[in-house]
């Protein structure tokens, strides 16, 4: 009998998310307006801190493309973005007709490199073309360098479209991430740390920026009796039962980045004393990552030749969940032809790095599963040399 499937991160209901459900239908409030969608925004906004505003969306792709327009993103301009992280970072840079310039990480945090970023800004001004804005990501939940990244925003006048779709309940000083750059975004698709389904919301200073997003997310109608249309709009905006389930999702959202960490610390404890597996950690105290996935980095030279494939096969024939880190951009089809600055560090890290199950809801079992697992690969290859 083939053994119960453990997901990377699979959803995990709060059981509040009903109540919010039932009242949209007792209210008859199916639509993209609506309480739930107003209280969600509320919550969210209280939670951040900062006195950010919040407009949700249908997803937080439709975040980033908002986000870049609002930053005045348009066709012909260039727009830097880390190379590790998911295409939906980098996408709605072509939805303008704009160019993606690829910038490789650092190892500590697995964000982008703020050496590698300042060259590749001063090699754009020199050749004329100095980027429009620059999308940093806080990949699996861990904060970018966020002093080192807004210095050189700062320095440059560029502005920081924040990544924060891995990275609700993480923080930088104290800071909540979604909060640091000049626009942020976060996602709630069906594997993030809190769900809506799916959606995102994007992530403002100013209550003018969040209306302007609002307006362009609701197909751009102008203040008219009639339907009415100026400019460009899409369909963008969060439906008020989606934005139900992130009602109750919200009241458990401190529960679930608890559960996220503890999960984290059972992974450093199964590596602990096995030679050539890192797992990454927060590389100090002014960073607090919710780890929402768990990653580790495996050295075949130093463990007799276990690979990340190795362990990730093994795991599969188990019927347990694990994938690479994301291959970067610069080395996908579609973007290959883009320029790119740095060396081989995200190209390392995709080659020898692995997402672990990282769910809220996993079980004791689970971990045991996991664990039997792991521990069958090394010590395996560990007898055989």
């Amino acid at each position: 009998m083939k053994k119960k499937r453990i997901f990377i991160s699979e959803a995990h209901k709060g059981g509040r998310e009903l109540f919010f459900i039932k009242k949209v239908f007792k209210d008859n409030w199916i639509a993209t307006e609506g309480p739930n969608i107003v209280g969600f925004e509320s919550d969210l906004e209280d939670y951040l801190k900062e006195g950010v505003q919040v407009g949700a969306l249908n997803s937080g792709t439709a975040a980033v493309h908002l986000g870049l327009i609002l930053l005045g993103v348009k066709a012909g301009d260039e727009v830097i973005c880390q190379t590790m992280t998911f295409s939906a970072s980098a996408n709605p840079i072509l939805y303008l007709g704009a160019t993606p310039i690829f910038v490789d990480s650092e190892s500590e945090t697995l964000n982008i490199c703020p050496i590698a970023l300042e060259k590749a800004i001063e090699d754009r001004i020199y050749l004329g073309k100095k980027p429009k804005a620059i999308i940093a990501v806080h990949l699996y939940g861990m904060p970018f360098k966020v002093d080192a990244i807004l210095a050189l925003s700062l320095k440059y006048d560029i502005p920081i479209l924040e990544d924060s779709a891995e990275a609700l309940g993480s923080s930088y000083k104290g800071k909540k991430c979604g909060t640091l750059g000049e626009i942020g975004i976060l996602s709630f698709n069906g594997n993030k740390i809190i769900t809506t389904s799916g959606g995102g919301v994007i992530v403002t200073k100013t209550l003018e920026n969040k209306n302007r997003a609002i307006f362009l997310a609701t197909q751009a109608r102008d203040n008219a009796a009639h339907y009415q249309h100026s400019e460009v709009g899409y369909n963008y905006r969060m439906s008020n039962i989606c934005a139900g389930i992130g009602r109750g999702q919200m009241e458990v959202l401190e529960s679930h980045i608890s559960l996220r960490r503890e999960m984290h610390q059972f992974y450093v404890d199964l590596f602990e004393n096995i030679i050539g597996v890192l797992v990454f950690k927060e590389p100090s105290d002014d960073f607090f990552s919710n780890f929402w996935l768990t990653a580790i980095l495996v050295d075949e030279t130093k463990n007799g030749g276990i690979t990340r494939e190795t362990l990730r096969a093994a795991l599969e024939v188990e019927n347990i969940e694990s994938r690479p880190l994301w291959k970067p951009m610069h080395l996908q089809p579609i973007f290959e032809s883009y320029p790119y600055y740095g060396e081989k560090v995200a190209e390392t890290l995709f080659e020898k790095g692995l997402c672990l199950p990282s769910g809220s809801n996993l079980s004791d079992e689970d971990r045991k599963r996991i664990s039997e697992t792991v521990l069958f690969v090394f010590k395996k290859k560990i007898k055989n040399i």
